[in-house]
């Protein structure tokens, strides 16, 4: 920032440093009182050298990632290829686990600590709550922001999951199952250093053709309509 801006006291200049539509809210008035209060100089100084101090500290660290990074090529390349993912997810996964998947004796284990496993409040195992264990906070708010981000695309499988669970079970019960289903991806992508693989949209369809086929029978009987399938013939 210019020093002018850090000691200027002069309403005019300072009036004119406002962005957006707090530059609707500038009147006559503010101006003439503006920057005129030694209270506020005061406090406006203060919060500039704390957010000085807050952007070094922010540096430091941005540095020090970097250098952890610096050998962890194939793991950063193979971590974008997972949907909703950013660099800025790959470096939290990466520094809240380690990068060492090891630590965990399966994906069902390294879900279960992060805290996004379903419940389960029935004796016999069932899963009847859209509720997760207590875990590790800031993955599971990251993976809550990449779900929301890869249910976007439709035609990718973990869409095509949340469809599927969020038509017979509540919204926030689906997100927290497609949650857990990217942890486990992340566990697998980090453990057998490959790149994520989509199943696809149509994955489910082609796992069981005969209950998609009865799927869509009854939406087309629903409409008064009757379909006939038949197969396509080779070119």
């Amino acid at each position: 920032m210019p020093s002018w801006k850090r000691s200027s006291r002069d309403p005019e200049r300072l009036a004119d440093l406002a962005r957006g539509k707090a530059r609707n809210k500038i009147q006559a008035p503010s101006r003439r009182w503006m920057g005129s209060s030694p209270s506020h100089a005061f406090m406006v100084r203060h919060y500039l050298d704390e957010i000085d101090r807050l952007k070094s500290i922010v540096e430091v660290f941005d540095a020090r990632i970097a250098t952890m990074l610096a050998t962890r090529e194939r793991d950063l390349a193979n971590r974008d290829t997972i949907p909703g993912s950013g660099w800025l997810a790959v470096e939290v996964i990466l520094a809240e686990t380690g990068g060492d998947m090891t630590q965990f004796a399966s994906a069902q284990h390294s879900a279960s600590w992060i805290g996004v496993c379903p419940g389960q409040n029935e004796p016999t195992g069932v899963n009847k709550s859209g509720r997760t264990r207590p875990g590790n906070s800031n993955l599971k708010r990251l993976l809550g922001t990449a779900v929301m981000a890869a249910v976007r695309d439709k035609d990718s499988y973990l869409s095509a999951f949340f469809r599927r669970i969020s038509a017979r079970r509540r919204g926030r019960r689906a997100l927290i199952v497609d949650m857990h289903k990217l942890a486990i991806a992340i566990w697998h992508v980090l453990h057998g250093q490959k790149p994520y693989r989509d199943l696809g949209a149509d994955y489910f369809a082609k796992r069981d053709p005969e209950r998609a086929m009865r799927r869509m029978t009854k939406e087309a009987n629903s409409l008064g309509l009757t379909v006939r399938f038949e197969p396509i013939a080779a070119a």
